[in-house]
């Protein structure tokens, strides 16, 4: 076998109670393509910030050419040739091309002129070595994404990188840009390069990978070569053996009324949405599925105006609307609680009182005054309504836990009175005890005639609460599935484009 580049053994990494990974293995060599996958949260994500320096292991062994790394950082990472080319790059889009890939690898003296042919020279020959004819004197600005993730390749070859983690680097390209990245990679690979390739698009994965090392639920399946591996194959590992859903067997049905919300063939280019069409009516939970850039959030964000809609219609309660901006959607009667709630959900100093009537300013202030009786009493009823547990509503937001945090999210649109509820990530990184209570809040809000739209990564929770389920891949709805036939089985042969999954393979 060739030379192993980068060895991680045994790798743990827990968040509090979350056990993030648990005893994972992989190694890279070089001159090959290793992909990684897994389910969402499967801890392809935390491996990664391990093993560049981003996150400390709490047990396990990382080496570099044999050498073990027992601190790793991003600074040590990358003098250890290892580099991340995330989905988003992370270039400096006034500067050019070649002044891009100078940045993090010339070392200049303080009196020392910058030599701007040599500089270019140095950027052309990079970007020859992964296919590319940019002209290194172009603003970042002005490329492309597949031309930037082409550059941020070539700016880590230019710093000498020997481990090259793409993650997700054909969520936004076209076919012929993908091939183009391939070509790339190729090159890289014959070169001596080891690439650790991350995709949800286990077609791409079967074309450009060596082997595979499948993640599920923090710990190692297994490693494979590509070599007679399938789609279905790699699918079963990832899924493993299919747990019943007792929670959706344990809840009654319920009787939703008339349509709240009709999305007709909505298409938004900056959001990559596509032709999406769908329904929720009243007293009915429509979960929303799909892989990591399936499009999930970027329909919410669509539906709440954030990024308008190029066409189709949006209509509420039998009318059509226009929502270009949050405030149209708030008008329209929708609300939207982010997946996000410490950047987007919650302002983390201001009191919960605060925060609850941030939406809903107009009905708790008196002569442009914000304060007083109104707002105190309207927090109070849903601090009641929605069980959230503090010692005082002035107390910062800060204070509640993960859960009590994300039902002060909640209240704070439920204070709008909206006709639907597009809920984004509800319970991600809370317990097991505030999760239960959420599902719990979910459900009577439901029954009290709100449409919900629950979007969620956790298949299980999608299972047990919704009353239909829309699946989402490549930015457009793959199918919609009712509770009665919905199961884990159908809902990611929908959302990876294959046939029904087989028994795990031994």
């Amino acid at each position: 076998m060739a030379d192993v580049l980068l060895f991680a053994q045994g790798i743990s990494k827990s968040f509090g109670a979350i056990q993030a990974l648990n005893g994972v293995s992989l190694d890279v060599c070089a001159g090959e393509v290793h992909a990684l996958v897994g389910e969402n949260g499967a801890g392809k994500s935390t491996l990664i910030k391990v093993m560049t320096g981003e996150e400390a292991l709490d047990s396990g062994t990382l080496c570099a050419d044999g050498r073990a790394l027992p601190a790793l950082t991003p600074a040590t990472a990358h003098g250890m040739g290892i580099w991340v080319v995330h989905q988003q790059p992370s270039l400096f889009p006034d500067l050019t091309v070649a002044e891009n890939l100078a940045l993090g690898v010339e070392r200049m003296r303080p009196w020392q002129r910058i030599d701007r042919s040599g500089r270019r020279s140095r950027a052309h020959a990079l970007l020859m070595r992964v296919g590319s004819s940019i002209d290194p004197d172009r603003i970042v600005a002005s490329l492309t994404m597949p031309e930037q993730q082409l550059v941020e390749i070539a700016r880590a070859l230019g710093a000498d990188a020997r481990v090259l983690i793409l993650d997700e680097p054909t969520a936004s390209l076209t076919a012929p840009e993908v091939e183009a990245l391939f070509d790339a990679l190729r090159r890289l690979r014959n070169d001596g390069v080891g690439v650790v390739y991350i995709s949800h698009r286990l077609g791409e994965v079967l074309t450009i990978a060596d082997r595979v090392t499948v993640l599920r639920d923090g710990q190692t399946v297994g490693t494979r070569p590509i070599a007679g591996l399938s789609v279905r194959a790699l699918v079963a590992m990832m899924v493993g053996e299919l747990r019943p859903d007792q929670a959706r067997q344990a809840r009654q049905d319920r009787a939703p009324g008339p349509i709240a919300l009709d999305v007709r063939n909505l298409s938004c280019a900056a959001a990559r949405i596509r032709d999406v069409s769908l329904t929720v009516s009243q007293g009915e939970v429509l979960g929303v599925a799909g892989l990591v850039g399936s499009g999930r959030t970027q329909l919410a964000e669509t539906l709440f105006g954030i990024t308008p809609a190029d066409s189709g219609e949006i209509v509420v309660k039998g009318k059509s609307v226009d929502v270009r901006s949050p405030i149209d959607a708030t008008h329209a009667g929708i609300a939207y609680v982010p997946e996000d709630r410490r950047r987007h959900g919650v302002i983390l100093d201001m009191a919960v009182t605060a925060n609850a009537t941030l939406a809903s300013l107009d009905s708790v202030s008196r002569f442009g005054l914000i304060g007083g009786p109104a707002e105190d009493d309207a927090t109070a009823r849903y601090i009641d309504a929605l069980q959230i547990k503090v010692s005082s509503p002035l107390d910062p937001a800060a204070a509640l836990s993960g859960g009590n945090q994300q039902k002060v999210a909640v209240a704070r649109w439920l204070m709008t009175r909206p006709d639907i509820l597009i809920l984004d990530e509800p319970t991600q990184g809370v317990d097991v005890r505030s999760k239960g209570e959420l599902h719990g809040l979910i459900d009577e809000l439901a029954r009290d005639g709100l449409a919900v739209m629950l979007i969620s990564s956790d298949i299980h929770e999608v299972l047990s609460i919704s009353d239909r389920i829309a699946v989402m891949r490549n930015g457009a709805i793959a199918g919609v599935l009712s509770r009665a036939e919905a199961s884990q089985h159908d809902v990611l042969a929908l959302a990876f484009g294959t046939d029904r999954i087989p028994a795990e393979p031994s």
